[in-house]
Order: structure tokens, then sequence, then C-alpha cells
């Protein structure tokens, strides 16, 4: 990744790929009783739905933390990884950070206090599982479920 001799830009499918084996162990862990945190961005409301979906079916609580942060400091911190660490990043833009931004589905308070139900799977799916395997392809295999933004047993 980043602006090394491969110059790949913020590779989109190889996030869902990775996103989603950390998913997939995420959710193996639950089955095993170990609390979980997932720590990354989970931008749409979907996402959040079918991992508190995937938690409760496995007995486990969700708890969603939404951090807040202004753009000028996200500029700032991104600026400074990039000079401390550019081997571990790629170039972000500001419009990309716009558009980024404007993508993002700001969590209800029902969200992040757990007083919403989840929400049934968006139109053209008949399950969580099968939205998750969509979204995530490596999430769902044999015998697994979804998973939970921070979940506990």
């Amino acid at each position: 990744m980043g602006q090394g001799p491969l110059r790949i830009a913020n590779p989109r499918s190889a996030t869902a790929v990775i996103e989603g084996r950390l998913i997939a162990i995420a959710l193996r862990a639950l089955e095993l009783g170990v609390d979980v945190v997932l720590d990354f961005g989970l931008w749409s409301r979907d996402e959040r739905s079918s991992l508190r979906h995937a938690a409760a079916e496995r007995g486990a609580d969700t708890r969603l933390r939404h951090l807040v942060l202004d753009p000028g400091e996200q500029r700032r911190r991104i600026d400074r990884r990039q000079a401390d660490e550019p081997h571990t990043t790629w170039h972000m833009s500001d419009e990309e950070l716009a558009a980024w931004a404007a993508a993002f589905q700001v969590p209800s308070r029902g969200e992040t206090d757990g007083s919403e139900p989840v929400d049934d799977p968006p139109v053209g799916f008949a399950t969580w599982d099968e939205w998750r395997s969509h979204r995530w392809p490596s999430s769902v295999g044999p015998g697994a479920h979804g998973t939970s933004a921070t979940s506990e047993h």
C-alpha cells in the first residue's frame, strides 16, 4: 500500500478482505466466549446493524463508540503519519477526506446507547449473513455467522 514501489492508492477491495478476515476471527472469538473489539470504521448503518446482529446471534452485547475528530486535526494526524511512516500509509487528498466525510452515516443515539433494535437486512438480502458476505467477502464462511463492533459476553 501507499506511495512505495507499487503506488497503490487506497485499495477498497483489499480493505474489504482484510476487514472480513478480522470479522471472521472476531466471530470465532465470540463463539469461544471471548470479548471482542473491532477497531475500524463502520461507515454505514447497515455495517453496524449487521455486526450488532451477528454479536446478538452469539449471545454477545454490543457497544458502539463514535469518536468525533474535527477535519483540521484529522489532516494534521494524516500529514504527521505520512511524514513519520510513509511506508505504512498512502496519500489522502483533502478532496478524498471531504468525500469520505460526506459518505459517513453518523450513528444515531439509539445505535450508540443500544436502545434501537437492529434493522432488517437491506432490500435484496434475505439475511444479515448474506449481506455481510457481500460487503466483506471473507467474513462469512463455513460455520460463520457475522460479528460486532465491540462485544461482550
